[in-house]
Order: structure tokens, then C-alpha cells, then sequence
């Protein structure tokens, strides 16, 4: 049986991750409703997407707060406002606080575009990922959706997808191909806990059994 997740979005970027998660939701292969998306960044392709789609788009400056924590107070705040229970990072380019994380434990998914624990942490984003999979040689990478933790690219994982490394591949080739498949298993990763077949045990996220939606 399937819940509707009330999703607040963090964005840093255009935001193509978000608008696939819109598309998920308008085509019925998502059971879940946008209430909000925040952004660190004033020009973020994301908040213009939001506004398209009538959501209530939100800028966050992170010059108006002393400390990362209290930029997640806000973050927060602004969340419990539009009654969100499940925190979706779409691009987005900020370590969360400790208090932040723990607000919503086990309800914050990240996509990153490589197969982790390979090719994360600190400064592994955007095209850096796809350089770092081409210099060590690597004949496959892929995507991984994971639920965030108070580290970088460290928390469980929740669903993974493969994507061959061509010889002839360069950053840019292989990114658009992974980005290919984001687009696709972030809707599938959040429809998993839209029908509750999510359960966390001993930093695993172990997958119930039940008919996934193609």
C-alpha cells in the first residue's frame, strides 16, 4: 500500500533530476507531491523549473547566516511550513548539518553519478566524478541513490545502475549517459518508500519484496 510522500527539494544546479521527478509524478509512476524547493544558489535553473510548475520556489542566501547549521535552521523551518516529510537532494552542493540530518533521519535521498562507495565524497560532483571514473581506467560506472548521512556520499544505499565506459568516452559522453539513467532510478528509489519497502539494518537498506512499477 503506497503513501503519499510530501517531498521538499534542496537544488544547487538546473535542476534536470527535479524536473524527471515531476514527470515521474504527472505520469503516475510516483506517489508523491513537490510542497517546495529550496536552493542555495539565486540563479538555479531549478527554482525557474519549480515556478513552471507552480511550487513554491525558494532562495536560501548563505550569506545571511553565521554557520552551516544555522542556514539548515531556515532550511528546516521553511520544510515544516509546507508540512514536508521527506527531503529529496537534487543537485544539490551543500554538506547538510548533523541537526539537520538527524530531523530527518532515514528521509533524505541523494543521487550521485557513480557507483559508490567508489568516487565519492568531498568535491566528487559534476563532471569531476566522470573525469575521476575515466583517469583510473574503469569499464563500468554508473548511479547510485543513497540516504544521506552526516558525511559525504556515506549512507545507505538504496539502489544502484550500471553504465559501460566506453574507450571513446569523454567526461562530458559518459555524464550524459549517466544522467540518462539518474533520471530514471531516483523516481523508482523515492516509489520504494512511497509503498513503505524501505527498511534500514545495520547501514543497509534492505528492499521488501513487492511488484515495482515499470
Amino acid at each position: 500500500m503506497s503513501t503519499t510522500l510530501q517531498l521538499g527539494v534542496l537544488a544547487s544546479g538546473r535542476g534536470s533530476n527535479f524536473a524527471a521527478i515531476l514527470d515521474a509524478i504527472s505520469q503516475n509512476k510516483l506517489d508523491a507531491k513537490v510542497k517546495v524547493l529550496i536552493s542555495n544558489k539565486q540563479k538555479a535553473g531549478a527554482l525557474e523549473i519549480a515556478a513552471k510548475h507552480n511550487i513554491p520556489a525558494v532562495f536560501v542566501s548563505q550569506k545571511k547566516f553565521s554557520d552551516p547549521a544555522s542556514f539548515d535552521g531556515e532550511v528546516s523551518r521553511t520544510f515544516e511550513e509546507y508540512e514536508v516529510d521527506f527531503v529529496v537532494l537534487a543537485g544539490y552542493l551543500r554538506l547538510l548539518s548533523q541537526k539537520f540530518v538527524r530531523r530527518y533521519k532515514n528521509r533524505i535521498l541523494n543521487i550521485h553519478p557513480a557507483l559508490l562507495p567508489s568516487f565519492g565524497g568531498q568535491g566528487m560532483y559534476g563532471h569531476h566524478v566522470q573525469e575521476a571514473v575515466l583517469g583510473r581506467g574503469c569499464k563500468v560506472s554508473g548511479v547510485t541513490v543513497h540516504l544521506v548521512d552526516e558525511l559525504f556520499d556515506h549512507g545507505p544505499i538504496v539502489k544502484q545502475r550500471c553504465v559501460p565506459v566506453l574507450e571513446t568516452d569523454s567526461a562530458d559522453s559518459l555524464a550524459a549517459r549517466v544522467l540518462v539513467q539518474e533520471h530514471q532510478v531516483f523516481a523508482e528509489a523515492l516509489q520504494l518508500f512511497a509503498e513503505n519497502r524501505v527498511e534500514i539494518e545495520n547501514h543497509r537498506a534492505i528492499i521488501l519484496p513487492g511488484k515495482e512499477r515499470n
